[in-house]
């Protein structure tokens, strides 16, 4: 079983935060979490978002400016591949 890097990680934490991984990635994304201090952080930081964020109203944000977020993170540069290892090697 390889082990999971921190973009994979990354992806993987709304499935994981809905339960719909399968046994052995949900063991590896666990394994994976146990080991990297950056992605525990990320983890909290992201259930501390959901957190926030599910008690404001829908109609918090008018229309126009959810259109014009939606426009600008549509467009929005993907990081590339390279960027995923620091000097050292290891993963981000």
């Amino acid at each position: 079983m390889s082990e999971l890097t921190c973009a994979e990680f990354v992806e993987l934490v709304t499935a994981y935060l809905e339960s719909s991984l399968t046994a052995e990635i949900e063991a590896r994304f666990v394994e994976h979490l146990a080991g990297c201090e950056g992605c525990d952080r990320y983890l909290d930081q992201f259930r501390d978002t959901i957190r926030r964020l599910g008690t404001l109203p829908p109609e918090s944000l008018p229309a126009p400016v959810r259109q014009e977020l939606l426009t600008a993170f549509r467009d929005w540069p993907r990081p590339s591949e390279d960027l995923n290892d620091d000097d050292s090697g290891r993963s981000l």
